[in-house]
């Protein structure tokens, strides 16, 4: 990764940046006709939450007695739009970055993942087209390493009491459109203390999105908008505050032949929908082209750039880094990524 003026995602982009690498390797096994089991093993580099520390992406027990109802237990993939269980599969999709607007990596952490139940099921009509439904409960487990930047004399404590939520898809009678709308709401406590300071915070935040796909022969269509809503509390010192940010996408791929597929999407950052006229501080637009070159049929090649306007995603809403200094409000993003699948 190599940028233009501001650094992103990562730190020293500007002088360009290897640690964008990940390893993953899942097996699944069909027990009974109704009973499956499946477990990710992942590894990744990415700045400092990073390192190649491996461990468990995603495990699960499926029981699926009916296709209208089936159970899953285990660290679930969270269903919330279109690609948010795409974001660890590079081969399931043209872009290197999906939009950041709605599935940013430095959240990746809280919203790839969750621990705990899951009830889903499909059912068809002939005349209305079919329902898939998925709802689930539990908690999430997060690196406190990935919101401290290095050397900041911060104890960091984080503890998710909940997330909840779920996705609805709807094939309508239309053949190849398929509507959609997700739902998660999540409640994080985090405590951080050195250098003299003890901080408390709690944080409820519900996020929404409403999606929608359209295919048709080698072209796929796809648009999302999204709400996210947080209420944050903070006891040491007493503060609260209440924003709403607004998210939002339209994407286009094409298979051009057998090998070569490109990509064009805009998307658009609000991180606060009370303040969109407040300057490129509140507002990020991101304008990527993507080709990608299937090499053969276990080797793809990616070359990705962005044209940036505005520094809205250049913080993380988590992260207690600080903004960066004097950023520039037109900049660009440009990547090259190879992947190996089998």
């Amino acid at each position: 990764m190599l940028t233009t003026g501001n650094d992103y995602i990562l730190t020293d982009t500007t002088h360009g940046s290897f640690q964008l690498s990940e390893l993953g390797v899942n097996l699944t096994k069909e027990l009974t006709d109704n009973l499956r089991i499946g477990a990710q093993a992942f590894a990744q580099n990415l700045g400092m939450g990073g390192n190649f520390n491996l461990r468990a992406d995603w495990y699960y027990l499926d029981y699926r007695p009916r296709d209208w109802f089936g159970l899953r237990f285990g660290r679930l993939q969270i269903p919330f739009g279109l690609y948010n269980e795409f974001n660890d599969i590079d081969a399931a999709r043209t872009p290197v970055l999906l939009p950041q607007s709605v599935y940013p990596l430095q959240g990746r952490s809280f919203l790839f993942a969750q621990t705990g139940f899951e009830l889903y099921g499909f059912a068809r009509s002939a005349s209305a087209g079919a329902l898939e439904y998925r709802l689930y409960m539990g908690t999430i487990f997060v690196d406190p390493a990935i919101l401290i930047p290095p050397g900041a004399g911060v104890e960091l404590k984080l503890n998710v009491r909940y997330v909840a939520g779920g996705r609805l898809f709807w094939e309508t009678p239309l053949e190849r459109l398929r509507l959609g709308v997700s739902v998660l709401a999540i409640q994080l406590d985090v405590t951080a203390f050195g250098d003299g300071m003890s901080i408390g915070i709690r944080n409820r935040s519900l996020l929404a999105m409403g999606s929608a796909e359209y295919t048709t022969g080698p072209l796929i269509l796809s648009a999302e908008y999204a709400l996210w809503h947080a209420d944050q509390k903070s006891v040491l010192p007493p503060s609260n505050f209440i924003k709403t940010s607004e998210r939002a996408y339209v994407m286009a791929t094409y298979r051009l032949t057998p090998w070569l597929q490109p990509a064009l999407y805009y998307g658009l950052f609000f991180p606060d929908i009370d303040h969109r006229d407040g300057g490129s501080a509140f507002r990020q637009d991101d304008v990527s082209f993507t080709l990608r070159f299937d090499v053969n049929g276990h080797w793809s090649i990616k070359a990705e750039g962005h044209y940036m306007s505005g520094t809205a995603g250049l913080v993380t809403p988590l992260s207690i880094s600080p903004p960066p200094d004097n950023p520039k409000d037109h900049w660009g993003v440009f990547l090259l990524k190879t992947t190996g699948y089998f």
